[in-house]
């Protein structure tokens, strides 16, 4: 029996019944159709967040889109309204200049008109004598009473001084406004450029230097003068700042700039270092491209005139400047430079600038006519009013309007030492009236009040008669003029209409009264002293 069990227990596992163990596969079939459902939900499910991510990164592209479309309409429509409004200011403009033209024009038929295109020579300088009186004209207030006599007389009278001239107040070439040649150079200027120390002055606003630097453009002048040691950064910062605003064509006004001075004093000087840093720096505060001229303001003895020309050569070769020049330098400085430039293969320098007025007179009228017919070097003048001091009261302190620290410098009357610059931060200008002795004081004096009497017969003011005096001088081709003021800058404008009277017998009673004309000495023969 247990033999048998056996057998039926082998056969029993080997040949299972119908229906056993179909349970346990049943089981199996239903987890795998599980683990398969959830599998495709699973895949369902991450495409269907594909496809959401999809559809967001579409919407919002798309909103990218349309609202870099809609920045690019206000854009445009803001740039169409801009140029809406500057075409209407150009036309309102255009319209006023009209009306003031027509306002000012003469009903005489007796009056000549002239044209007032720049003057090409002094030639034309007597035929303008008669266009000045249609100025005066035109400038004419509400009040004056000069008769058509006196105009065509250039408002001379016997009986009370003549009001100062008044300048037509038009967008238009002024009168008298000449451009030369700077140098022998190719280079056109103004003969009256504006120097800008006093325009970006402590007391002067950015509004008010940027009236005083269109009334300039708008009157002829296109040399705008600056230096890193007059104001600063700031002159060249705010000066780009108003040529970029105003959009002026780059290639009708003429920027100069100067470098050797800096605020710190490590950095001062002429190396190849300092040089090409002072343009780099003074590129970006004006935002210009070029710099027309680069003055060097001072020589100096601590560095070779080789590496000097050099320098302004790599500038130049660069494409930074298109011209350089000197400042304050003496005869002797200007020509060793010249010398190192034709030496090295170098840029020549085209223009010194060198302080002119009544009482500094001696290297304009001696030694600038020379280098110019030598070696081609220009003469850009400054301070034909000593810096633009006041005339005074009519006490007596019109000697004012020439204080220096010295009349008697035999090249400039004015100094940039470390001492003296030091001394003037400190205590003012108090240090320049300790070199005039009382009696030059009282010499001087009485010279300023010859010398406004003069003026008054011109039916000018003093300031005017100095301006027009330096202007009457051929060798200088530009003269700088500082002005704080629109009102400074029209009267200094005034002076161009003086010159015409600036006759032989005028100058001639100008240099009796100053008995400075200077000379060079007697040629002496060797051969009487053997």
């Amino acid at each position: 029996t247990v033999h048998s069990i056996k057998l039926a227990h082998q056969f029993w596992i080997s040949y299972p019944p119908p229906g056993a163990g179909s349970s346990s596969g049943s089981k199996d079939k239903e987890k795998d159709k599980l683990q398969e459902e959830e599998k495709r939900s699973a895949t369902r499910e991450a495409r269907q967040l594909e496809y959401d991510a999809a559809v967001k990164e579409h919407h919002r592209s798309q909103r990218e889109q349309w609202e870099i479309r809609q920045l690019d309409n206000d854009l445009l429509q803001q740039r169409q309204s801009e140029r809406d409004r500057e075409t209407k200011e150009k036309e309102l403009a255009a319209e006023q200049r009209l009306l003031l033209a027509d306002d000012h024009q003469p009903d005489d038929t007796d009056l000549k008109f002239l044209c007032r295109a720049p003057i090409a020579s002094l030639d034309c300088m007597e035929e303008f004598s008669a266009g000045s009186a249609l100025s005066a004209l035109a400038g004419e207030r509400p009040g004056d009473s000069m008769t058509k006599e006196q105009l065509l007389l250039g408002g001379l009278t016997h009986t009370t001084p003549a009001a100062p001239l008044q300048l037509a107040r038009q967008a238009s070439v002024t009168p008298g406004l000449r451009y030369r040649n700077l140098g022998k150079s190719g280079l056109r200027v103004s003969n009256i450029g504006l120097g800008t120390w006093p325009t970006f002055g402590p007391n002067v606003t950015e509004e008010q230097a940027e009236q005083i630097i269109v009334l300039a453009v708008e009157s002829g002048i296109n040399v705008f003068d600056l230096s890193e040691a007059h104001s600063g950064t700031r002159a060249e910062v705010e000066l780009g700042r108003i040529l970029t605003r105003r959009g002026w064509k780059r290639t009708s006004y003429i920027v100069t700039t100067k470098i050797y001075w800096s605020t710190r004093s490590e950095e001062r000087g002429l190396s190849r270092k300092h040089i090409i840093e002072s343009v780099k720096a003074s590129l970006l505060r004006l935002q210009l491209s070029y710099i027309d001229v680069v003055i060097v303001h001072k020589a100096d003895p601590m560095c070779p005139m080789e590496e000097v020309v050099r320098a302004m050569h790599y500038v130049i070769s660069q494409g930074w400047v298109m011209y350089w020049g000197t400042a304050r330098w003496s005869p002797v400085e200007v020509m060793e430079a010249y010398t190192n430039c034709r030496q090295f293969n170098c840029v020549t320098p085209i223009m010194e600038q060198a302080e002119y007025h009544m009482f500094c007179r001696e290297k304009t009228e001696l030694y600038m006519p020379e280098l110019y017919n030598k070696i081609g070097v220009g003469l850009m003048a400054w301070s034909p009013i000593s810096m633009g001091f006041s005339q005074g009261k009519d006490d007596g302190s019109t000697i004012q309007l020439f204080s220096r620290a010295s009349f008697k410098n035999k090249y400039s009357s004015f100094s940039w030492t470390e001492d003296e610059t030091a001394a003037a931060n400190k205590e003012g200008f108090g240090w320049m009236k300790e070199r005039n002795q009382p009696e030059e004081n009282r010499r001087q004096a009485e010279r300023i009040r010859e010398l406004n009497a003069v003026a008054e017969r011109l039916g000018c003011s003093l300031m005017q008669l100095a301006v027009a005096w330096c202007l009457k001088n051929e060798s200088v081709q530009c003269l700088l003029l500082g002005a704080s003021s629109t009102d400074q800058l029209y009267d200094s404008i005034q002076s161009l209409q003086l010159i015409p009277k600036l006759n032989t017998n005028m100058v001639a009673e100008i240099e009796r009264i100053l008995e400075n004309k200077p000379s060079r000495p007697p040629m002496v023969s060797t051969l009487a002293l053997r």
